[in-house]
């Protein structure tokens, strides 16, 4: 008897009711965030170019606890401070995807693990040859690595184009992971130096945090002031203040338990997330968009190997890296793409991973922390390659938007009004008794109505 042949795995399938929920309202608040972000980065812009000097007054003003270690600038307390809630966001996410997510399974999770890997591989290896090339500074390979996925559901909100739950799930999984490397790259790269007393009481106080949570300690009287303290250890420690609020939210409990509704790491990312979308991430764009946009500062961007590496890097690196790895890992593990979606679907998101705002952003400012005028070009170049990577991937979108239509209507059909769309219950049946009625009734109405219609047409011919 011959051995059953190993179905190929779908990429790209159909979600699980669960998690396309949970995707649903995760994109849901990141999109109002990234509509927020690309305001507060046009109000930078203007306000820079305008007003320059009322604006580098109010970014660089200085606040806070110098006996502490943190008389920090605003810009300051934006990127350390802010985006620690950013990241602390991003470490449940991960750590959701790890225990009921995408992650869970190595063999689903390879696919766009790989994806990640090669989609920031790519753009370091862009940059890293344009500045061999041209003489540049290696500081800033890393810039480019990044993926803001706010941004690009911002641009997907302008356009008018809604992705199936499919891709969008990919293209958040994308990020996640994206996220994981961009922290490591800058806790191992951009940590100069170590102030071991301060990291041991962070590491001290991550070890309160985390039996607290295994004690079942409730309220956030307890958790806040704990967490300021560990952020403020951190940073003094050398290592960047934002891996204090990875570390803490890798610590929650994602799965659930036998009566919850949402784990305790779905519900504080619940209440967490429209302050990092609505808040900190704009915020950290006020304070970090703000560069010159003048004809030298554009043409400095496409001519400096520094900029320009970072420009290809995101708009080339990005989508080449993201669809090859896709495509060869694919095909390698027999994985067979959606029928309902096409290869061109992939580089499409692919391109749009090549915005790259908020991290590439912070990683600028570490790179060039100490060269204030390539900071700002780099800056600039990571705007402009957001940019390219925007209107490129959203011309590419639109090619196939009626196709993205009509699955989307197919996904959220609902004709027996029960909450559920109608796709994921095809073996219910139930559902299949429920429509059978809905158009038993339907067809009892339409004969009335033909009735009615027939006995109309024959008093209009009757003779006089």
């Amino acid at each position: 008897m011959a051995a059953p042949t190993e179905t190929p795995r779908k990429f790209l399938g159909r979600l699980s009711l669960p998690e396309r929920t949970f995707v649903a309202d995760a994109l849901r608040a990141e999109t109002v965030g990234g509509v927020l972000l690309l305001v507060a980065a046009v109000i930078a812009l203007l306000w820079a170019n305008a007003l320059g000097g009322s604006y580098e007054a109010v970014r660089d003003f200085h606040i806070g606890p110098a006996a502490l270690g943190l008389d920090l600038s605003l810009q300051h307390w934006a990127a350390d401070g802010l985006l620690a809630i950013f990241f602390f966001v991003a470490g449940i996410e991960l750590k959701r995807e790890l225990v009921a997510g995408e992650l869970r399974d190595p063999k689903a999770a390879a696919l766009p693990v790989v994806a990640a890997i090669c989609g920031m591989a790519a753009p370091a290896i862009v940059y890293t040859v344009v500045n061999a090339v041209g003489g540049g500074s290696m500081a800033g390979w890393a810039v480019p690595t990044a993926t803001d996925i706010a941004f690009a559901l911002a641009v997907l909100a302008v356009i008018g184009t809604s992705l199936p739950s499919s891709i969008r799930a990919f293209l958040l999984t994308l990020a996640v992971v994206d996220d994981l490397f961009a922290i490591l790259i800058i806790a191992i790269f951009f940590t100069d130096h170590l102030n071991f007393a301060a990291l041991g009481g962070a590491v001290v106080g991550l070890g309160v945090f985390w039996l607290l949570l295994r004690k079942g300690v409730r309220g956030w009287y307890v958790y806040i002031p704990l967490a300021l303290v560990i952020w403020g250890l951190m940073y003094n420690s050398g290592v960047h203040a934002t891996i204090a609020g990875v570390a803490m939210g890798l610590m929650l409990r994602c799965h659930h338990r036998e009566g919850e509704e949402h784990s305790p790491g779905e519900h504080i990312e619940h209440l967490v997330r429209p302050v990092s979308a609505g808040l900190a991430v704009p915020l950290f764009a006020l304070f970090s968009a703000g560069v010159s946009v003048s004809g030298n500062a554009l043409h400095d961007v496409f001519s400096k190997p520094e900029t320009l590496g970072v420009v290809l890097g995101l708009v080339v690196g990005k989508a080449i890296g993201i669809f090859g790895g896709t495509w060869l890992t694919a095909r390698f593990t027999r994985a067979e793409l959606n029928e309902d979606l096409a290869w061109p679907d992939v580089f499409a998101v692919a391109a749009l991973a090549g915005i790259g705002f908020t991290v590439s952003l912070l990683i600028g400012e570490l790179a060039f922390e100490g060269d204030a005028a390539l900071m700002g070009e780099v800056k600039a170049a990571v705007l402009m390659g957001s940019l390219i990577a925007a209107v490129f991937s959203a011309a590419l979108l639109k090619r196939r938007v009626r196709t993205y239509q009509t699955l989307c209507e197919e996904e959220e059909r609902d004709e027996d009004l029960d909450g559920i769309p109608d796709i994921y219950e095809q073996d219910n049946p139930e559902y299949h008794l429920r429509m059978a009625a809905i158009y038993e009734r339907k067809a009892a109405e339409h004969r009335r109505k033909a009735e009615l219609a027939g006995a109309s047409h024959g008093e209009g011919d009757s003779p006089e």
